[in-house]
């Protein structure tokens, strides 16, 4: 739907005029797993157009779906969403289409869904968060809008194939904001601050039982934690989660989920919001460390104090060594076989 821009507090009412009166409502929605045991996905669609095809640990050919459902109990999946990506299967491709398509096979495996709104045409950062070329000279009051009709654009997309997210991210990894430069926290965190407010409120006019996330980098970064979430608090937000995204080392994986941890906690004693890690990873070729990385960190996350630990996703796990110019730290092996990593889900 199209508004006349009358500026950010039509935004907040007409969310939540729509959210009381036209969102699905809890119970038509099935209800997010108790604890997520995730992945992210979204190269998978470009890894098929391009011929890909996983096997599992005997090199059994099979659906990758079926392989991180059945052999390593993920249970959800993270797909994102760019505004108007490029064909490039790496760095762009997830068109909502492709995106609602993607989610559409997750759920029909019973999996849950967390989408994650990137607000540019190809990858949003902390080192870029670049408007979609079709609004670059928009006003601040036309880029809420503009947030506000494709973040709903998005959502009905998702449930014309009958998919209704579980979670959804205001953006990604917004260390130092969206949309910049109108929306960098670092110039303007009532700006930031509105625009995740608009997202949200968008989310929630199509189904208020989705949660949304606030998600950030370095997830033992205590400081940048409390800067960016308590700026965006006091400036008046209003979201459900605070995410975060951990790529240790082999050799510092133990030290920075326990600072990770601790941040947690002390996210949830100041704000009393949820976490859920939307993001981890490690090098291909440091399988074990990673299997243990990904057991101690689901462990301790699930354990996080009052039950506020939602869950962890790993980042794009079907990633085969060196894809999309030299990503390593995906689960498969260049013989289309699964590391051991991914073993640290399970139980």
């Amino acid at each position: 739907m199209r508004r006349k821009t009358f500026g950010w507090l039509l935004t907040a009412l007409l969310g939540l005029a729509l959210a009381l009166g036209n969102a699905v409502s809890p119970g038509d929605v099935k209800a997010a797993p108790a604890f997520a045991k995730g992945a992210d996905i979204s190269w998978v669609p470009g890894m098929e157009a391009q011929g890909y095809k996983w096997k599992d640990k005997n090199g059994v050919q099979r659906d990758i779906i079926d392989i991180l459902k059945q052999d390593y109990q993920i249970n959800s999946v993270r797909i994102r969403v760019f505004v108007n990506p490029s064909s490039d299967y790496g760095n762009g491709y997830l068109n909502k289409e492709r995106a609602a398509d993607l989610a559409q096979r997750a759920k029909n495996a019973g999996m849950s869904v967390m989408l994650t709104l990137h607000y540019s045409d190809s990858w949003a950062d902390p080192g870029k968060q670049t408007k979609p070329a079709a609004w670059q000279n928009y006003t601040f009051e036309q880029l809420m809008d503009a947030v506000w009709n494709w973040t709903r654009d998005v959502m009905t997309t998702m449930q014309s194939r009958g998919v209704t997210p579980d979670w959804v991210q205001i953006g990604n990894e917004t260390n130092n904001g969206m949309l910049w430069d109108d929306g960098k926290a670092s110039v303007n965190m009532r700006n930031y601050a509105w625009l995740v407010n608009t997202g949200n409120n968008a989310v929630k006019s199509i189904s208020s039982s989705t949660k949304t996330i606030v998600h950030l980098s370095n997830g033992y970064d205590n400081s940048l934690f409390v800067w960016n979430i308590g700026g965006l608090i006091s400036n008046g937000a209003t979201f459900d989660i605070i995410g975060m995204s951990l790529y240790p080392s082999a050799s510092d994986w133990q030290t920075k989920v326990n600072q990770t941890i601790s941040n947690a906690n002390d996210l949830i004693s100041r704000y009393g919001k949820s976490i859920m890690i939307s993001e981890i990873g490690m090098d291909y070729n440091q399988p074990s460390a990673a299997k243990s990385f990904i057991s101690d960190i689901k462990t301790k996350v699930r354990n996080l104090s009052g039950g506020k630990g939602l869950g962890v996703f790993y980042w794009e796990p079907e990633a085969t060594p060196g894809y999309n110019g030299g990503y390593n730290k995906g689960a498969w092996q260049s013989d289309m076989k699964p590391t051991i990593a991914l073993e640290g889900f399970l139980n």
